[in-house]
């Protein structure tokens, strides 16, 4: 098996998302975090999957049958990461956020994109729960995602054809 060193070394390689997930309380009070797990999972049913720490404190809000919001974050949104990543505090982290209630959820507006739906299922993961979410509902927006790779923010930048080394060209059909 693999040491923990190494094992944060090979993953800070791999370029997540980066999502705000939300939720709203019994209370109606809203609670989010930074996730950089969002993944597809199922094209039928739409599924999609979130790992979460067993200490966050959104778990005990995303139980299955819970309503769950997703702001994938846009490019411009990297200050709106940090906040949402920071454990929680006195008071809200949606103080001073500009946010908004959408489908009963806590929702960023301008983000990369946004999808609501049911948490379906935990799955143990360690010391993280997998979270299986099926999604109902989803918008799309042309602006940038923000990611997140080697410990820093970036975004996605399409090749060129020419930039990629021939061996990773397809060939076309003539």
């Amino acid at each position: 098996m693999i040491d923990r060193d190494t094992f944060v070394e090979l993953m800070s390689g791999v370029c997540s998302p980066v999502t705000v997930i939300t939720a709203t309380g019994a209370d109606r009070r809203p609670h989010g975090s930074t996730v950089s797990s969002f993944a597809s999972l199922s094209l039928d049913p739409p599924l999609a999957s979130l790992a979460l720490g067993r200490a966050s404190g959104l778990l005990p809000h995303l139980q299955p049958g819970d309503r769950i919001g997703v702001n994938i974050l846009g490019v411009h949104q990297q200050e709106l990461a940090s906040v949402f990543a920071r454990r929680s505090q006195e008071g809200s982290k949606f103080d001073g956020v500009t946010w908004t209630f959408r489908a009963g959820l806590p929702h960023l507006p301008e983000s990369a994109g946004w999808t609501a739906g049911i948490v379906e299922r935990h799955v143990n993961g360690g010391d993280h729960i997998l979270i299986v979410v099926r999604l109902e509902e989803a918008e799309t927006s042309p602006t940038p995602p923000l990611t997140y790779a080697r410990r820093a923010f970036g975004t996605h930048t399409p090749l060129t054809a020419a930039s990629r080394p021939a061996s990773a060209r397809i060939p076309t059909s003539k």
